[in-house]
């Protein structure tokens, strides 16, 4: 693809989720969601392979089923209420079908079909765009509407997406769709802190981000794109296989690293809401999580000597060195557990 026009879309990208982040009217946060859409498509399908083709497909006719779910709530509330003002969600039906439209945009489970297959067609940085970038439009208008949600269907939600994004990652070996059912997990303790503590949803959001755009990053350094991959990390690269083994238990939630913080706190909340068996269900399903991101930082440290495999082209790789903000991102998202009384007093 042209540079010039590949950064015309990524700039309908960008100014797509803008426009539904700073909308009051409906049909302009649809329209931003529609800009979105539709300017991902062409990045999607630049490989010119059948699976990108696959994958643009399910992403496109997916993506457009939720569009039309919100614009058909957004009409129905507006229809009754009279007003087109986001903050008017008064309507019951409306309420429900634009929480399903939202949950199917965000791939939370049991919509999350859509999410793995997408991500296994597509190069590593578009999968960092749809699981990073992609999410911050359609949680904006959740959060938005966070009073007119019903609690109770974002909570079964999250506990189905925890446990979806934990049994789901156990038996697979493709890193691109270990990393969708680990954002399925994460997007799942988001919608369980949703209607209770908005500050606590943009913490977790933001500590997701910071944790995996790294990860998708190391990744593409190393072009490893299955856990096969990883075996021969620490002998190729072993300046990212270290803080990649680490990143990878942050990404599990194991303390005293970063990720711990975020569940912590909205396991607390959820305790002090008296939905502590809505907490037990999400705490095991951690551990779910937590197992296959221990296996995958365990094989990313073993130390293999070259004889042992037949793959020749594998050693003469030089990964180039991991960027400033790579690393900035990477410490970020190792050492902020001691900060959580800042953020959250």
């Amino acid at each position: 693809m042209n540079p010039s026009m590949y950064s015309i879309i990524l700039s309908n990208v960008a100014i797509g989720t803008i426009i539904t982040m700073t909308s009051h009217h409906w049909l302009l946060a649809w329209i931003g969601l529609e800009l979105n859409t539709l300017a991902i498509v062409p990045i999607i399908a630049k490989q010119h392979h059948p699976r990108a083709t696959e994958a643009t497909t399910k992403y496109f006719l997916t993506q457009e089923a939720a569009s039309a779910m919100i614009l058909f709530a957004s009409t129905v509330n507006a229809w009754t209420t009279g007003s087109w003002d986001i903050s008017q969600l008064t309507y019951p039906p409306g309420c429900a079908l634009l929480t399903l439209g939202l949950s199917m945009k965000l791939g939370l489970a049991p919509l999350h079909f859509w999410l793995p297959e997408v991500l296994q067609g597509t190069s590593m940085n578009t999968a960092l765009i749809i699981v990073t970038w992609q999410k911050l439009a359609p949680i904006s208008l959740m959060f938005m509407v966070h009073n007119s949600i019903n609690p109770m269907i974002m909570l079964i939600m999250a506990m189905i997406s925890t446990l979806t994004g934990g049994w789901g990652g156990l038996n697979q070996t493709q890193m691109r769709k270990i990393m969708a059912f680990s954002s399925i997990a994460h997007l799942g303790w988001m919608a369980g802190i949703l209607t209770l503590n908005q500050n606590i949803l943009i913490l977790n959001l933001s500590l997701y981000i910071i944790m995996t755009a790294p990860m998708f990053l190391m990744l593409k350094y190393t072009t490893s794109k299955t856990i096969k991959d990883l075996t021969t990390m620490w002998t190729t690269s072993p300046q990212i296989a270290a803080p990649l083994m680490i990143l990878l238990m942050s990404l599990g939630g194991l303390p005293p690293l970063t990720g711990f913080m975020p569940k912590w706190l909205i396991l607390q909340e959820l305790v002090t809401y008296n939905l502590a068996p809505i907490a037990t269900i999400m705490a095991i399903s951690a551990l779910l999580s937590l197992f296959f991101y221990l296996r995958l930082s365990y094989i990313a440290t073993l130390t293999m000597h070259p004889t042992t495999t037949k793959d020749s082209n594998k050693w003469r790789f030089q990964p180039k060195p991991l960027t400033t903000p790579t690393m900035t991102l990477t410490m970020l998202s190792l050492l902020l557990l001691p900060m959580t009384p800042l953020f959250c007093p």
